[in-house]
């Protein structure tokens, strides 16, 4: 039996929604496809829900339009602006020796409530990445093994609740529920890597309009992730300032005469902004210039981040650029020498039944990716945004009908949310007693010291 799905990425210059048929064997069919400009966000986040809201539906109605269904409930991307990165550990005894799926989801829940995660923060992804069975570490898979004890290293990737909270409005003010949210550079990673990249070790960078995602596979986890609010539309701010022209002529200059590669010394004419009767000429050699300066920050910036993250002897494999930035003529010279001995490949998602042809640019890696994730196609465990652990042998009929939550014998750590509920119910029951007796001894003493 196929399952219809819906994925929504909410990118930073556009939004692209695509409606897919997953089979029983994982098998993907693209049925559908809209994709319109993004309205109410700026770097990544909701600025304006309503107008963003607008986007969303236009984008959704052309996919269903296309599909000829009506589906009610997506799986949305949501960008690396506020988010924080954590790692945590959890240890669980095996009753039986006997490691089921029970012990793992026990252990990684056991991890995600060790987590000093901050009270307005939401957990998006709690990534395992380093399993231990008593004292073996580096278990790939620990489900069926005998052990007296279980051990787990997680990655957990967390967001602001407001940023999280504004993209939910804005998908259900487009008459869409959000079933799952997924990271926009975890889902490119997803839509771009093959398994020897995983294997060993990767970054891949999606450079989108207004912001650049980044994070790092190593040994078939994600170790890191970070974001940059840069993208190729300060290219064309840079270029309207320095050529004095308006911004959708910098914008044009920038696709039809964009390089990185060697300058060219010819003379184009442009319109003065604010005065677009009047035209001046310009050398493509100050087109060259000023694109190759902010590109070479860019990457630098980047740069610095793999340095940062303290596994850049971990990426055995490299670079991946993907999104609409990295289409740039001659991006992947200038990586290889700001990366130093780095090797770089520049990526477009993975090929799919139906896929469309405009979705086969680098641009739309991210909700490719989605699409990919939601046939299960992810790291082999992980805790999802509704608390629910997912691997990746379970079928897509069982991603919608099991209900972790509600399942009583599945144990599942308290949620951030719910700890400052349950400490508000249970220990103010037990102050408010303590002040009512406190009150009742000084009434007391005051009675006893008037009468003496």
């Amino acid at each position: 039996m196929s399952k219809t799905i819906l994925a929504i990425d909410v990118g930073s210059t556009k939004i692209c929604a695509i409606i897919a048929q997953i089979h029983d064997d994982n098998s993907i069919q693209i049925i559908g496809a809209g994709t319109t400009k993004a309205q109410g966000l700026k770097k990544g986040s909701i600025t304006n829900i309503e107008l963003a809201s607008k986007s969303i539906k236009s984008a959704v109605s052309d996919a269903k339009r296309v599909a000829g269904s009506d589906i009610k409930s997506a799986i949305v991307s949501i960008s690396g602006a506020y988010t924080k990165s954590l790692n945590s550990n959890g240890i669980v005894n095996i009753p039986h020796k006997e490691i089921t799926i029970k012990e793992i989801e026990r252990v990684m829940h056991t991890s995600l409530y060790n987590a000093n995660i901050p009270n307005e923060y939401e957990i998006l992804h709690a990534l395992p990445f380093n399993f231990k069975v008593d004292d073996q570490d580096f278990i790939e898979d620990p489900l069926g093994m005998n052990a007296s004890r279980l051990e787990v290293e997680t990655h957990i990737i967390t967001t602001q609740k407001s940023n999280l909270n504004n993209l939910k409005k804005a998908v259900r003010g487009a008459g869409i529920e959000v079933e799952n949210v997924v990271l926009s550079g975890y889902a490119s990673s997803i839509a771009t890597l093959n398994s020897d990249e995983k294997e060993l070790g990767v970054a891949v960078i999606d450079m989108g309009g207004n912001t650049s995602n980044i994070i790092i596979h190593s040994g078939n986890s994600l170790r890191y992730d970070d974001f940059l609010g840069v993208g190729s539309n300060h290219v064309t701010s840079d270029l309207s300032m320095a050529l004095h022209t308006p911004l959708n002529v910098a914008d044009s200059v920038k696709l039809n005469y964009g390089s990185l590669l060697k300058p060219s010394n010819d003379l184009i004419e442009l319109p003065v902004i604010g005065d677009e009767k009047t035209t001046h000429e310009v050398s493509l050699e100050v087109v060259h210039n000023v694109i190759f300066a902010r590109v070479e920050e860019t990457l630098m910036i980047l740069a610095q981040f793999i340095e940062n993250s303290g596994l850049k002897d971990q990426i055995g494999a490299g670079v991946v650029l993907t999104g609409g930035f990295s289409k740039m003529e001659g991006i992947r010279d200038l990586a290889v020498a700001t990366f130093g001995s780095i090797p770089v490949r520049l990526a477009r998602p993975k090929e799919m039944n139906g896929l469309f042809d405009n979705l086969r640019s680098p641009e739309y890696s991210s909700a490719v990716g989605l699409v990919l994730y939601s046939a299960s196609a992810y790291t082999p465990y992980e805790i999802d945004v509704n608390k629910r652990v997912r691997h990746s042998n379970e079928s897509p009929a069982s991603q919608s009908s099991v209900d972790f939550k509600n399942n009583p014998e599945i144990p599942i750590a308290p949620s951030q949310e719910d700890l400052p509920r349950e400490t508000m119910v249970t220990l103010p029951s037990k102050s408010n007693k303590k002040s009512d007796e406190a009150g009742a001894f000084s009434k007391f003493w005051n009675w006893a010291t008037q009468l003496f």
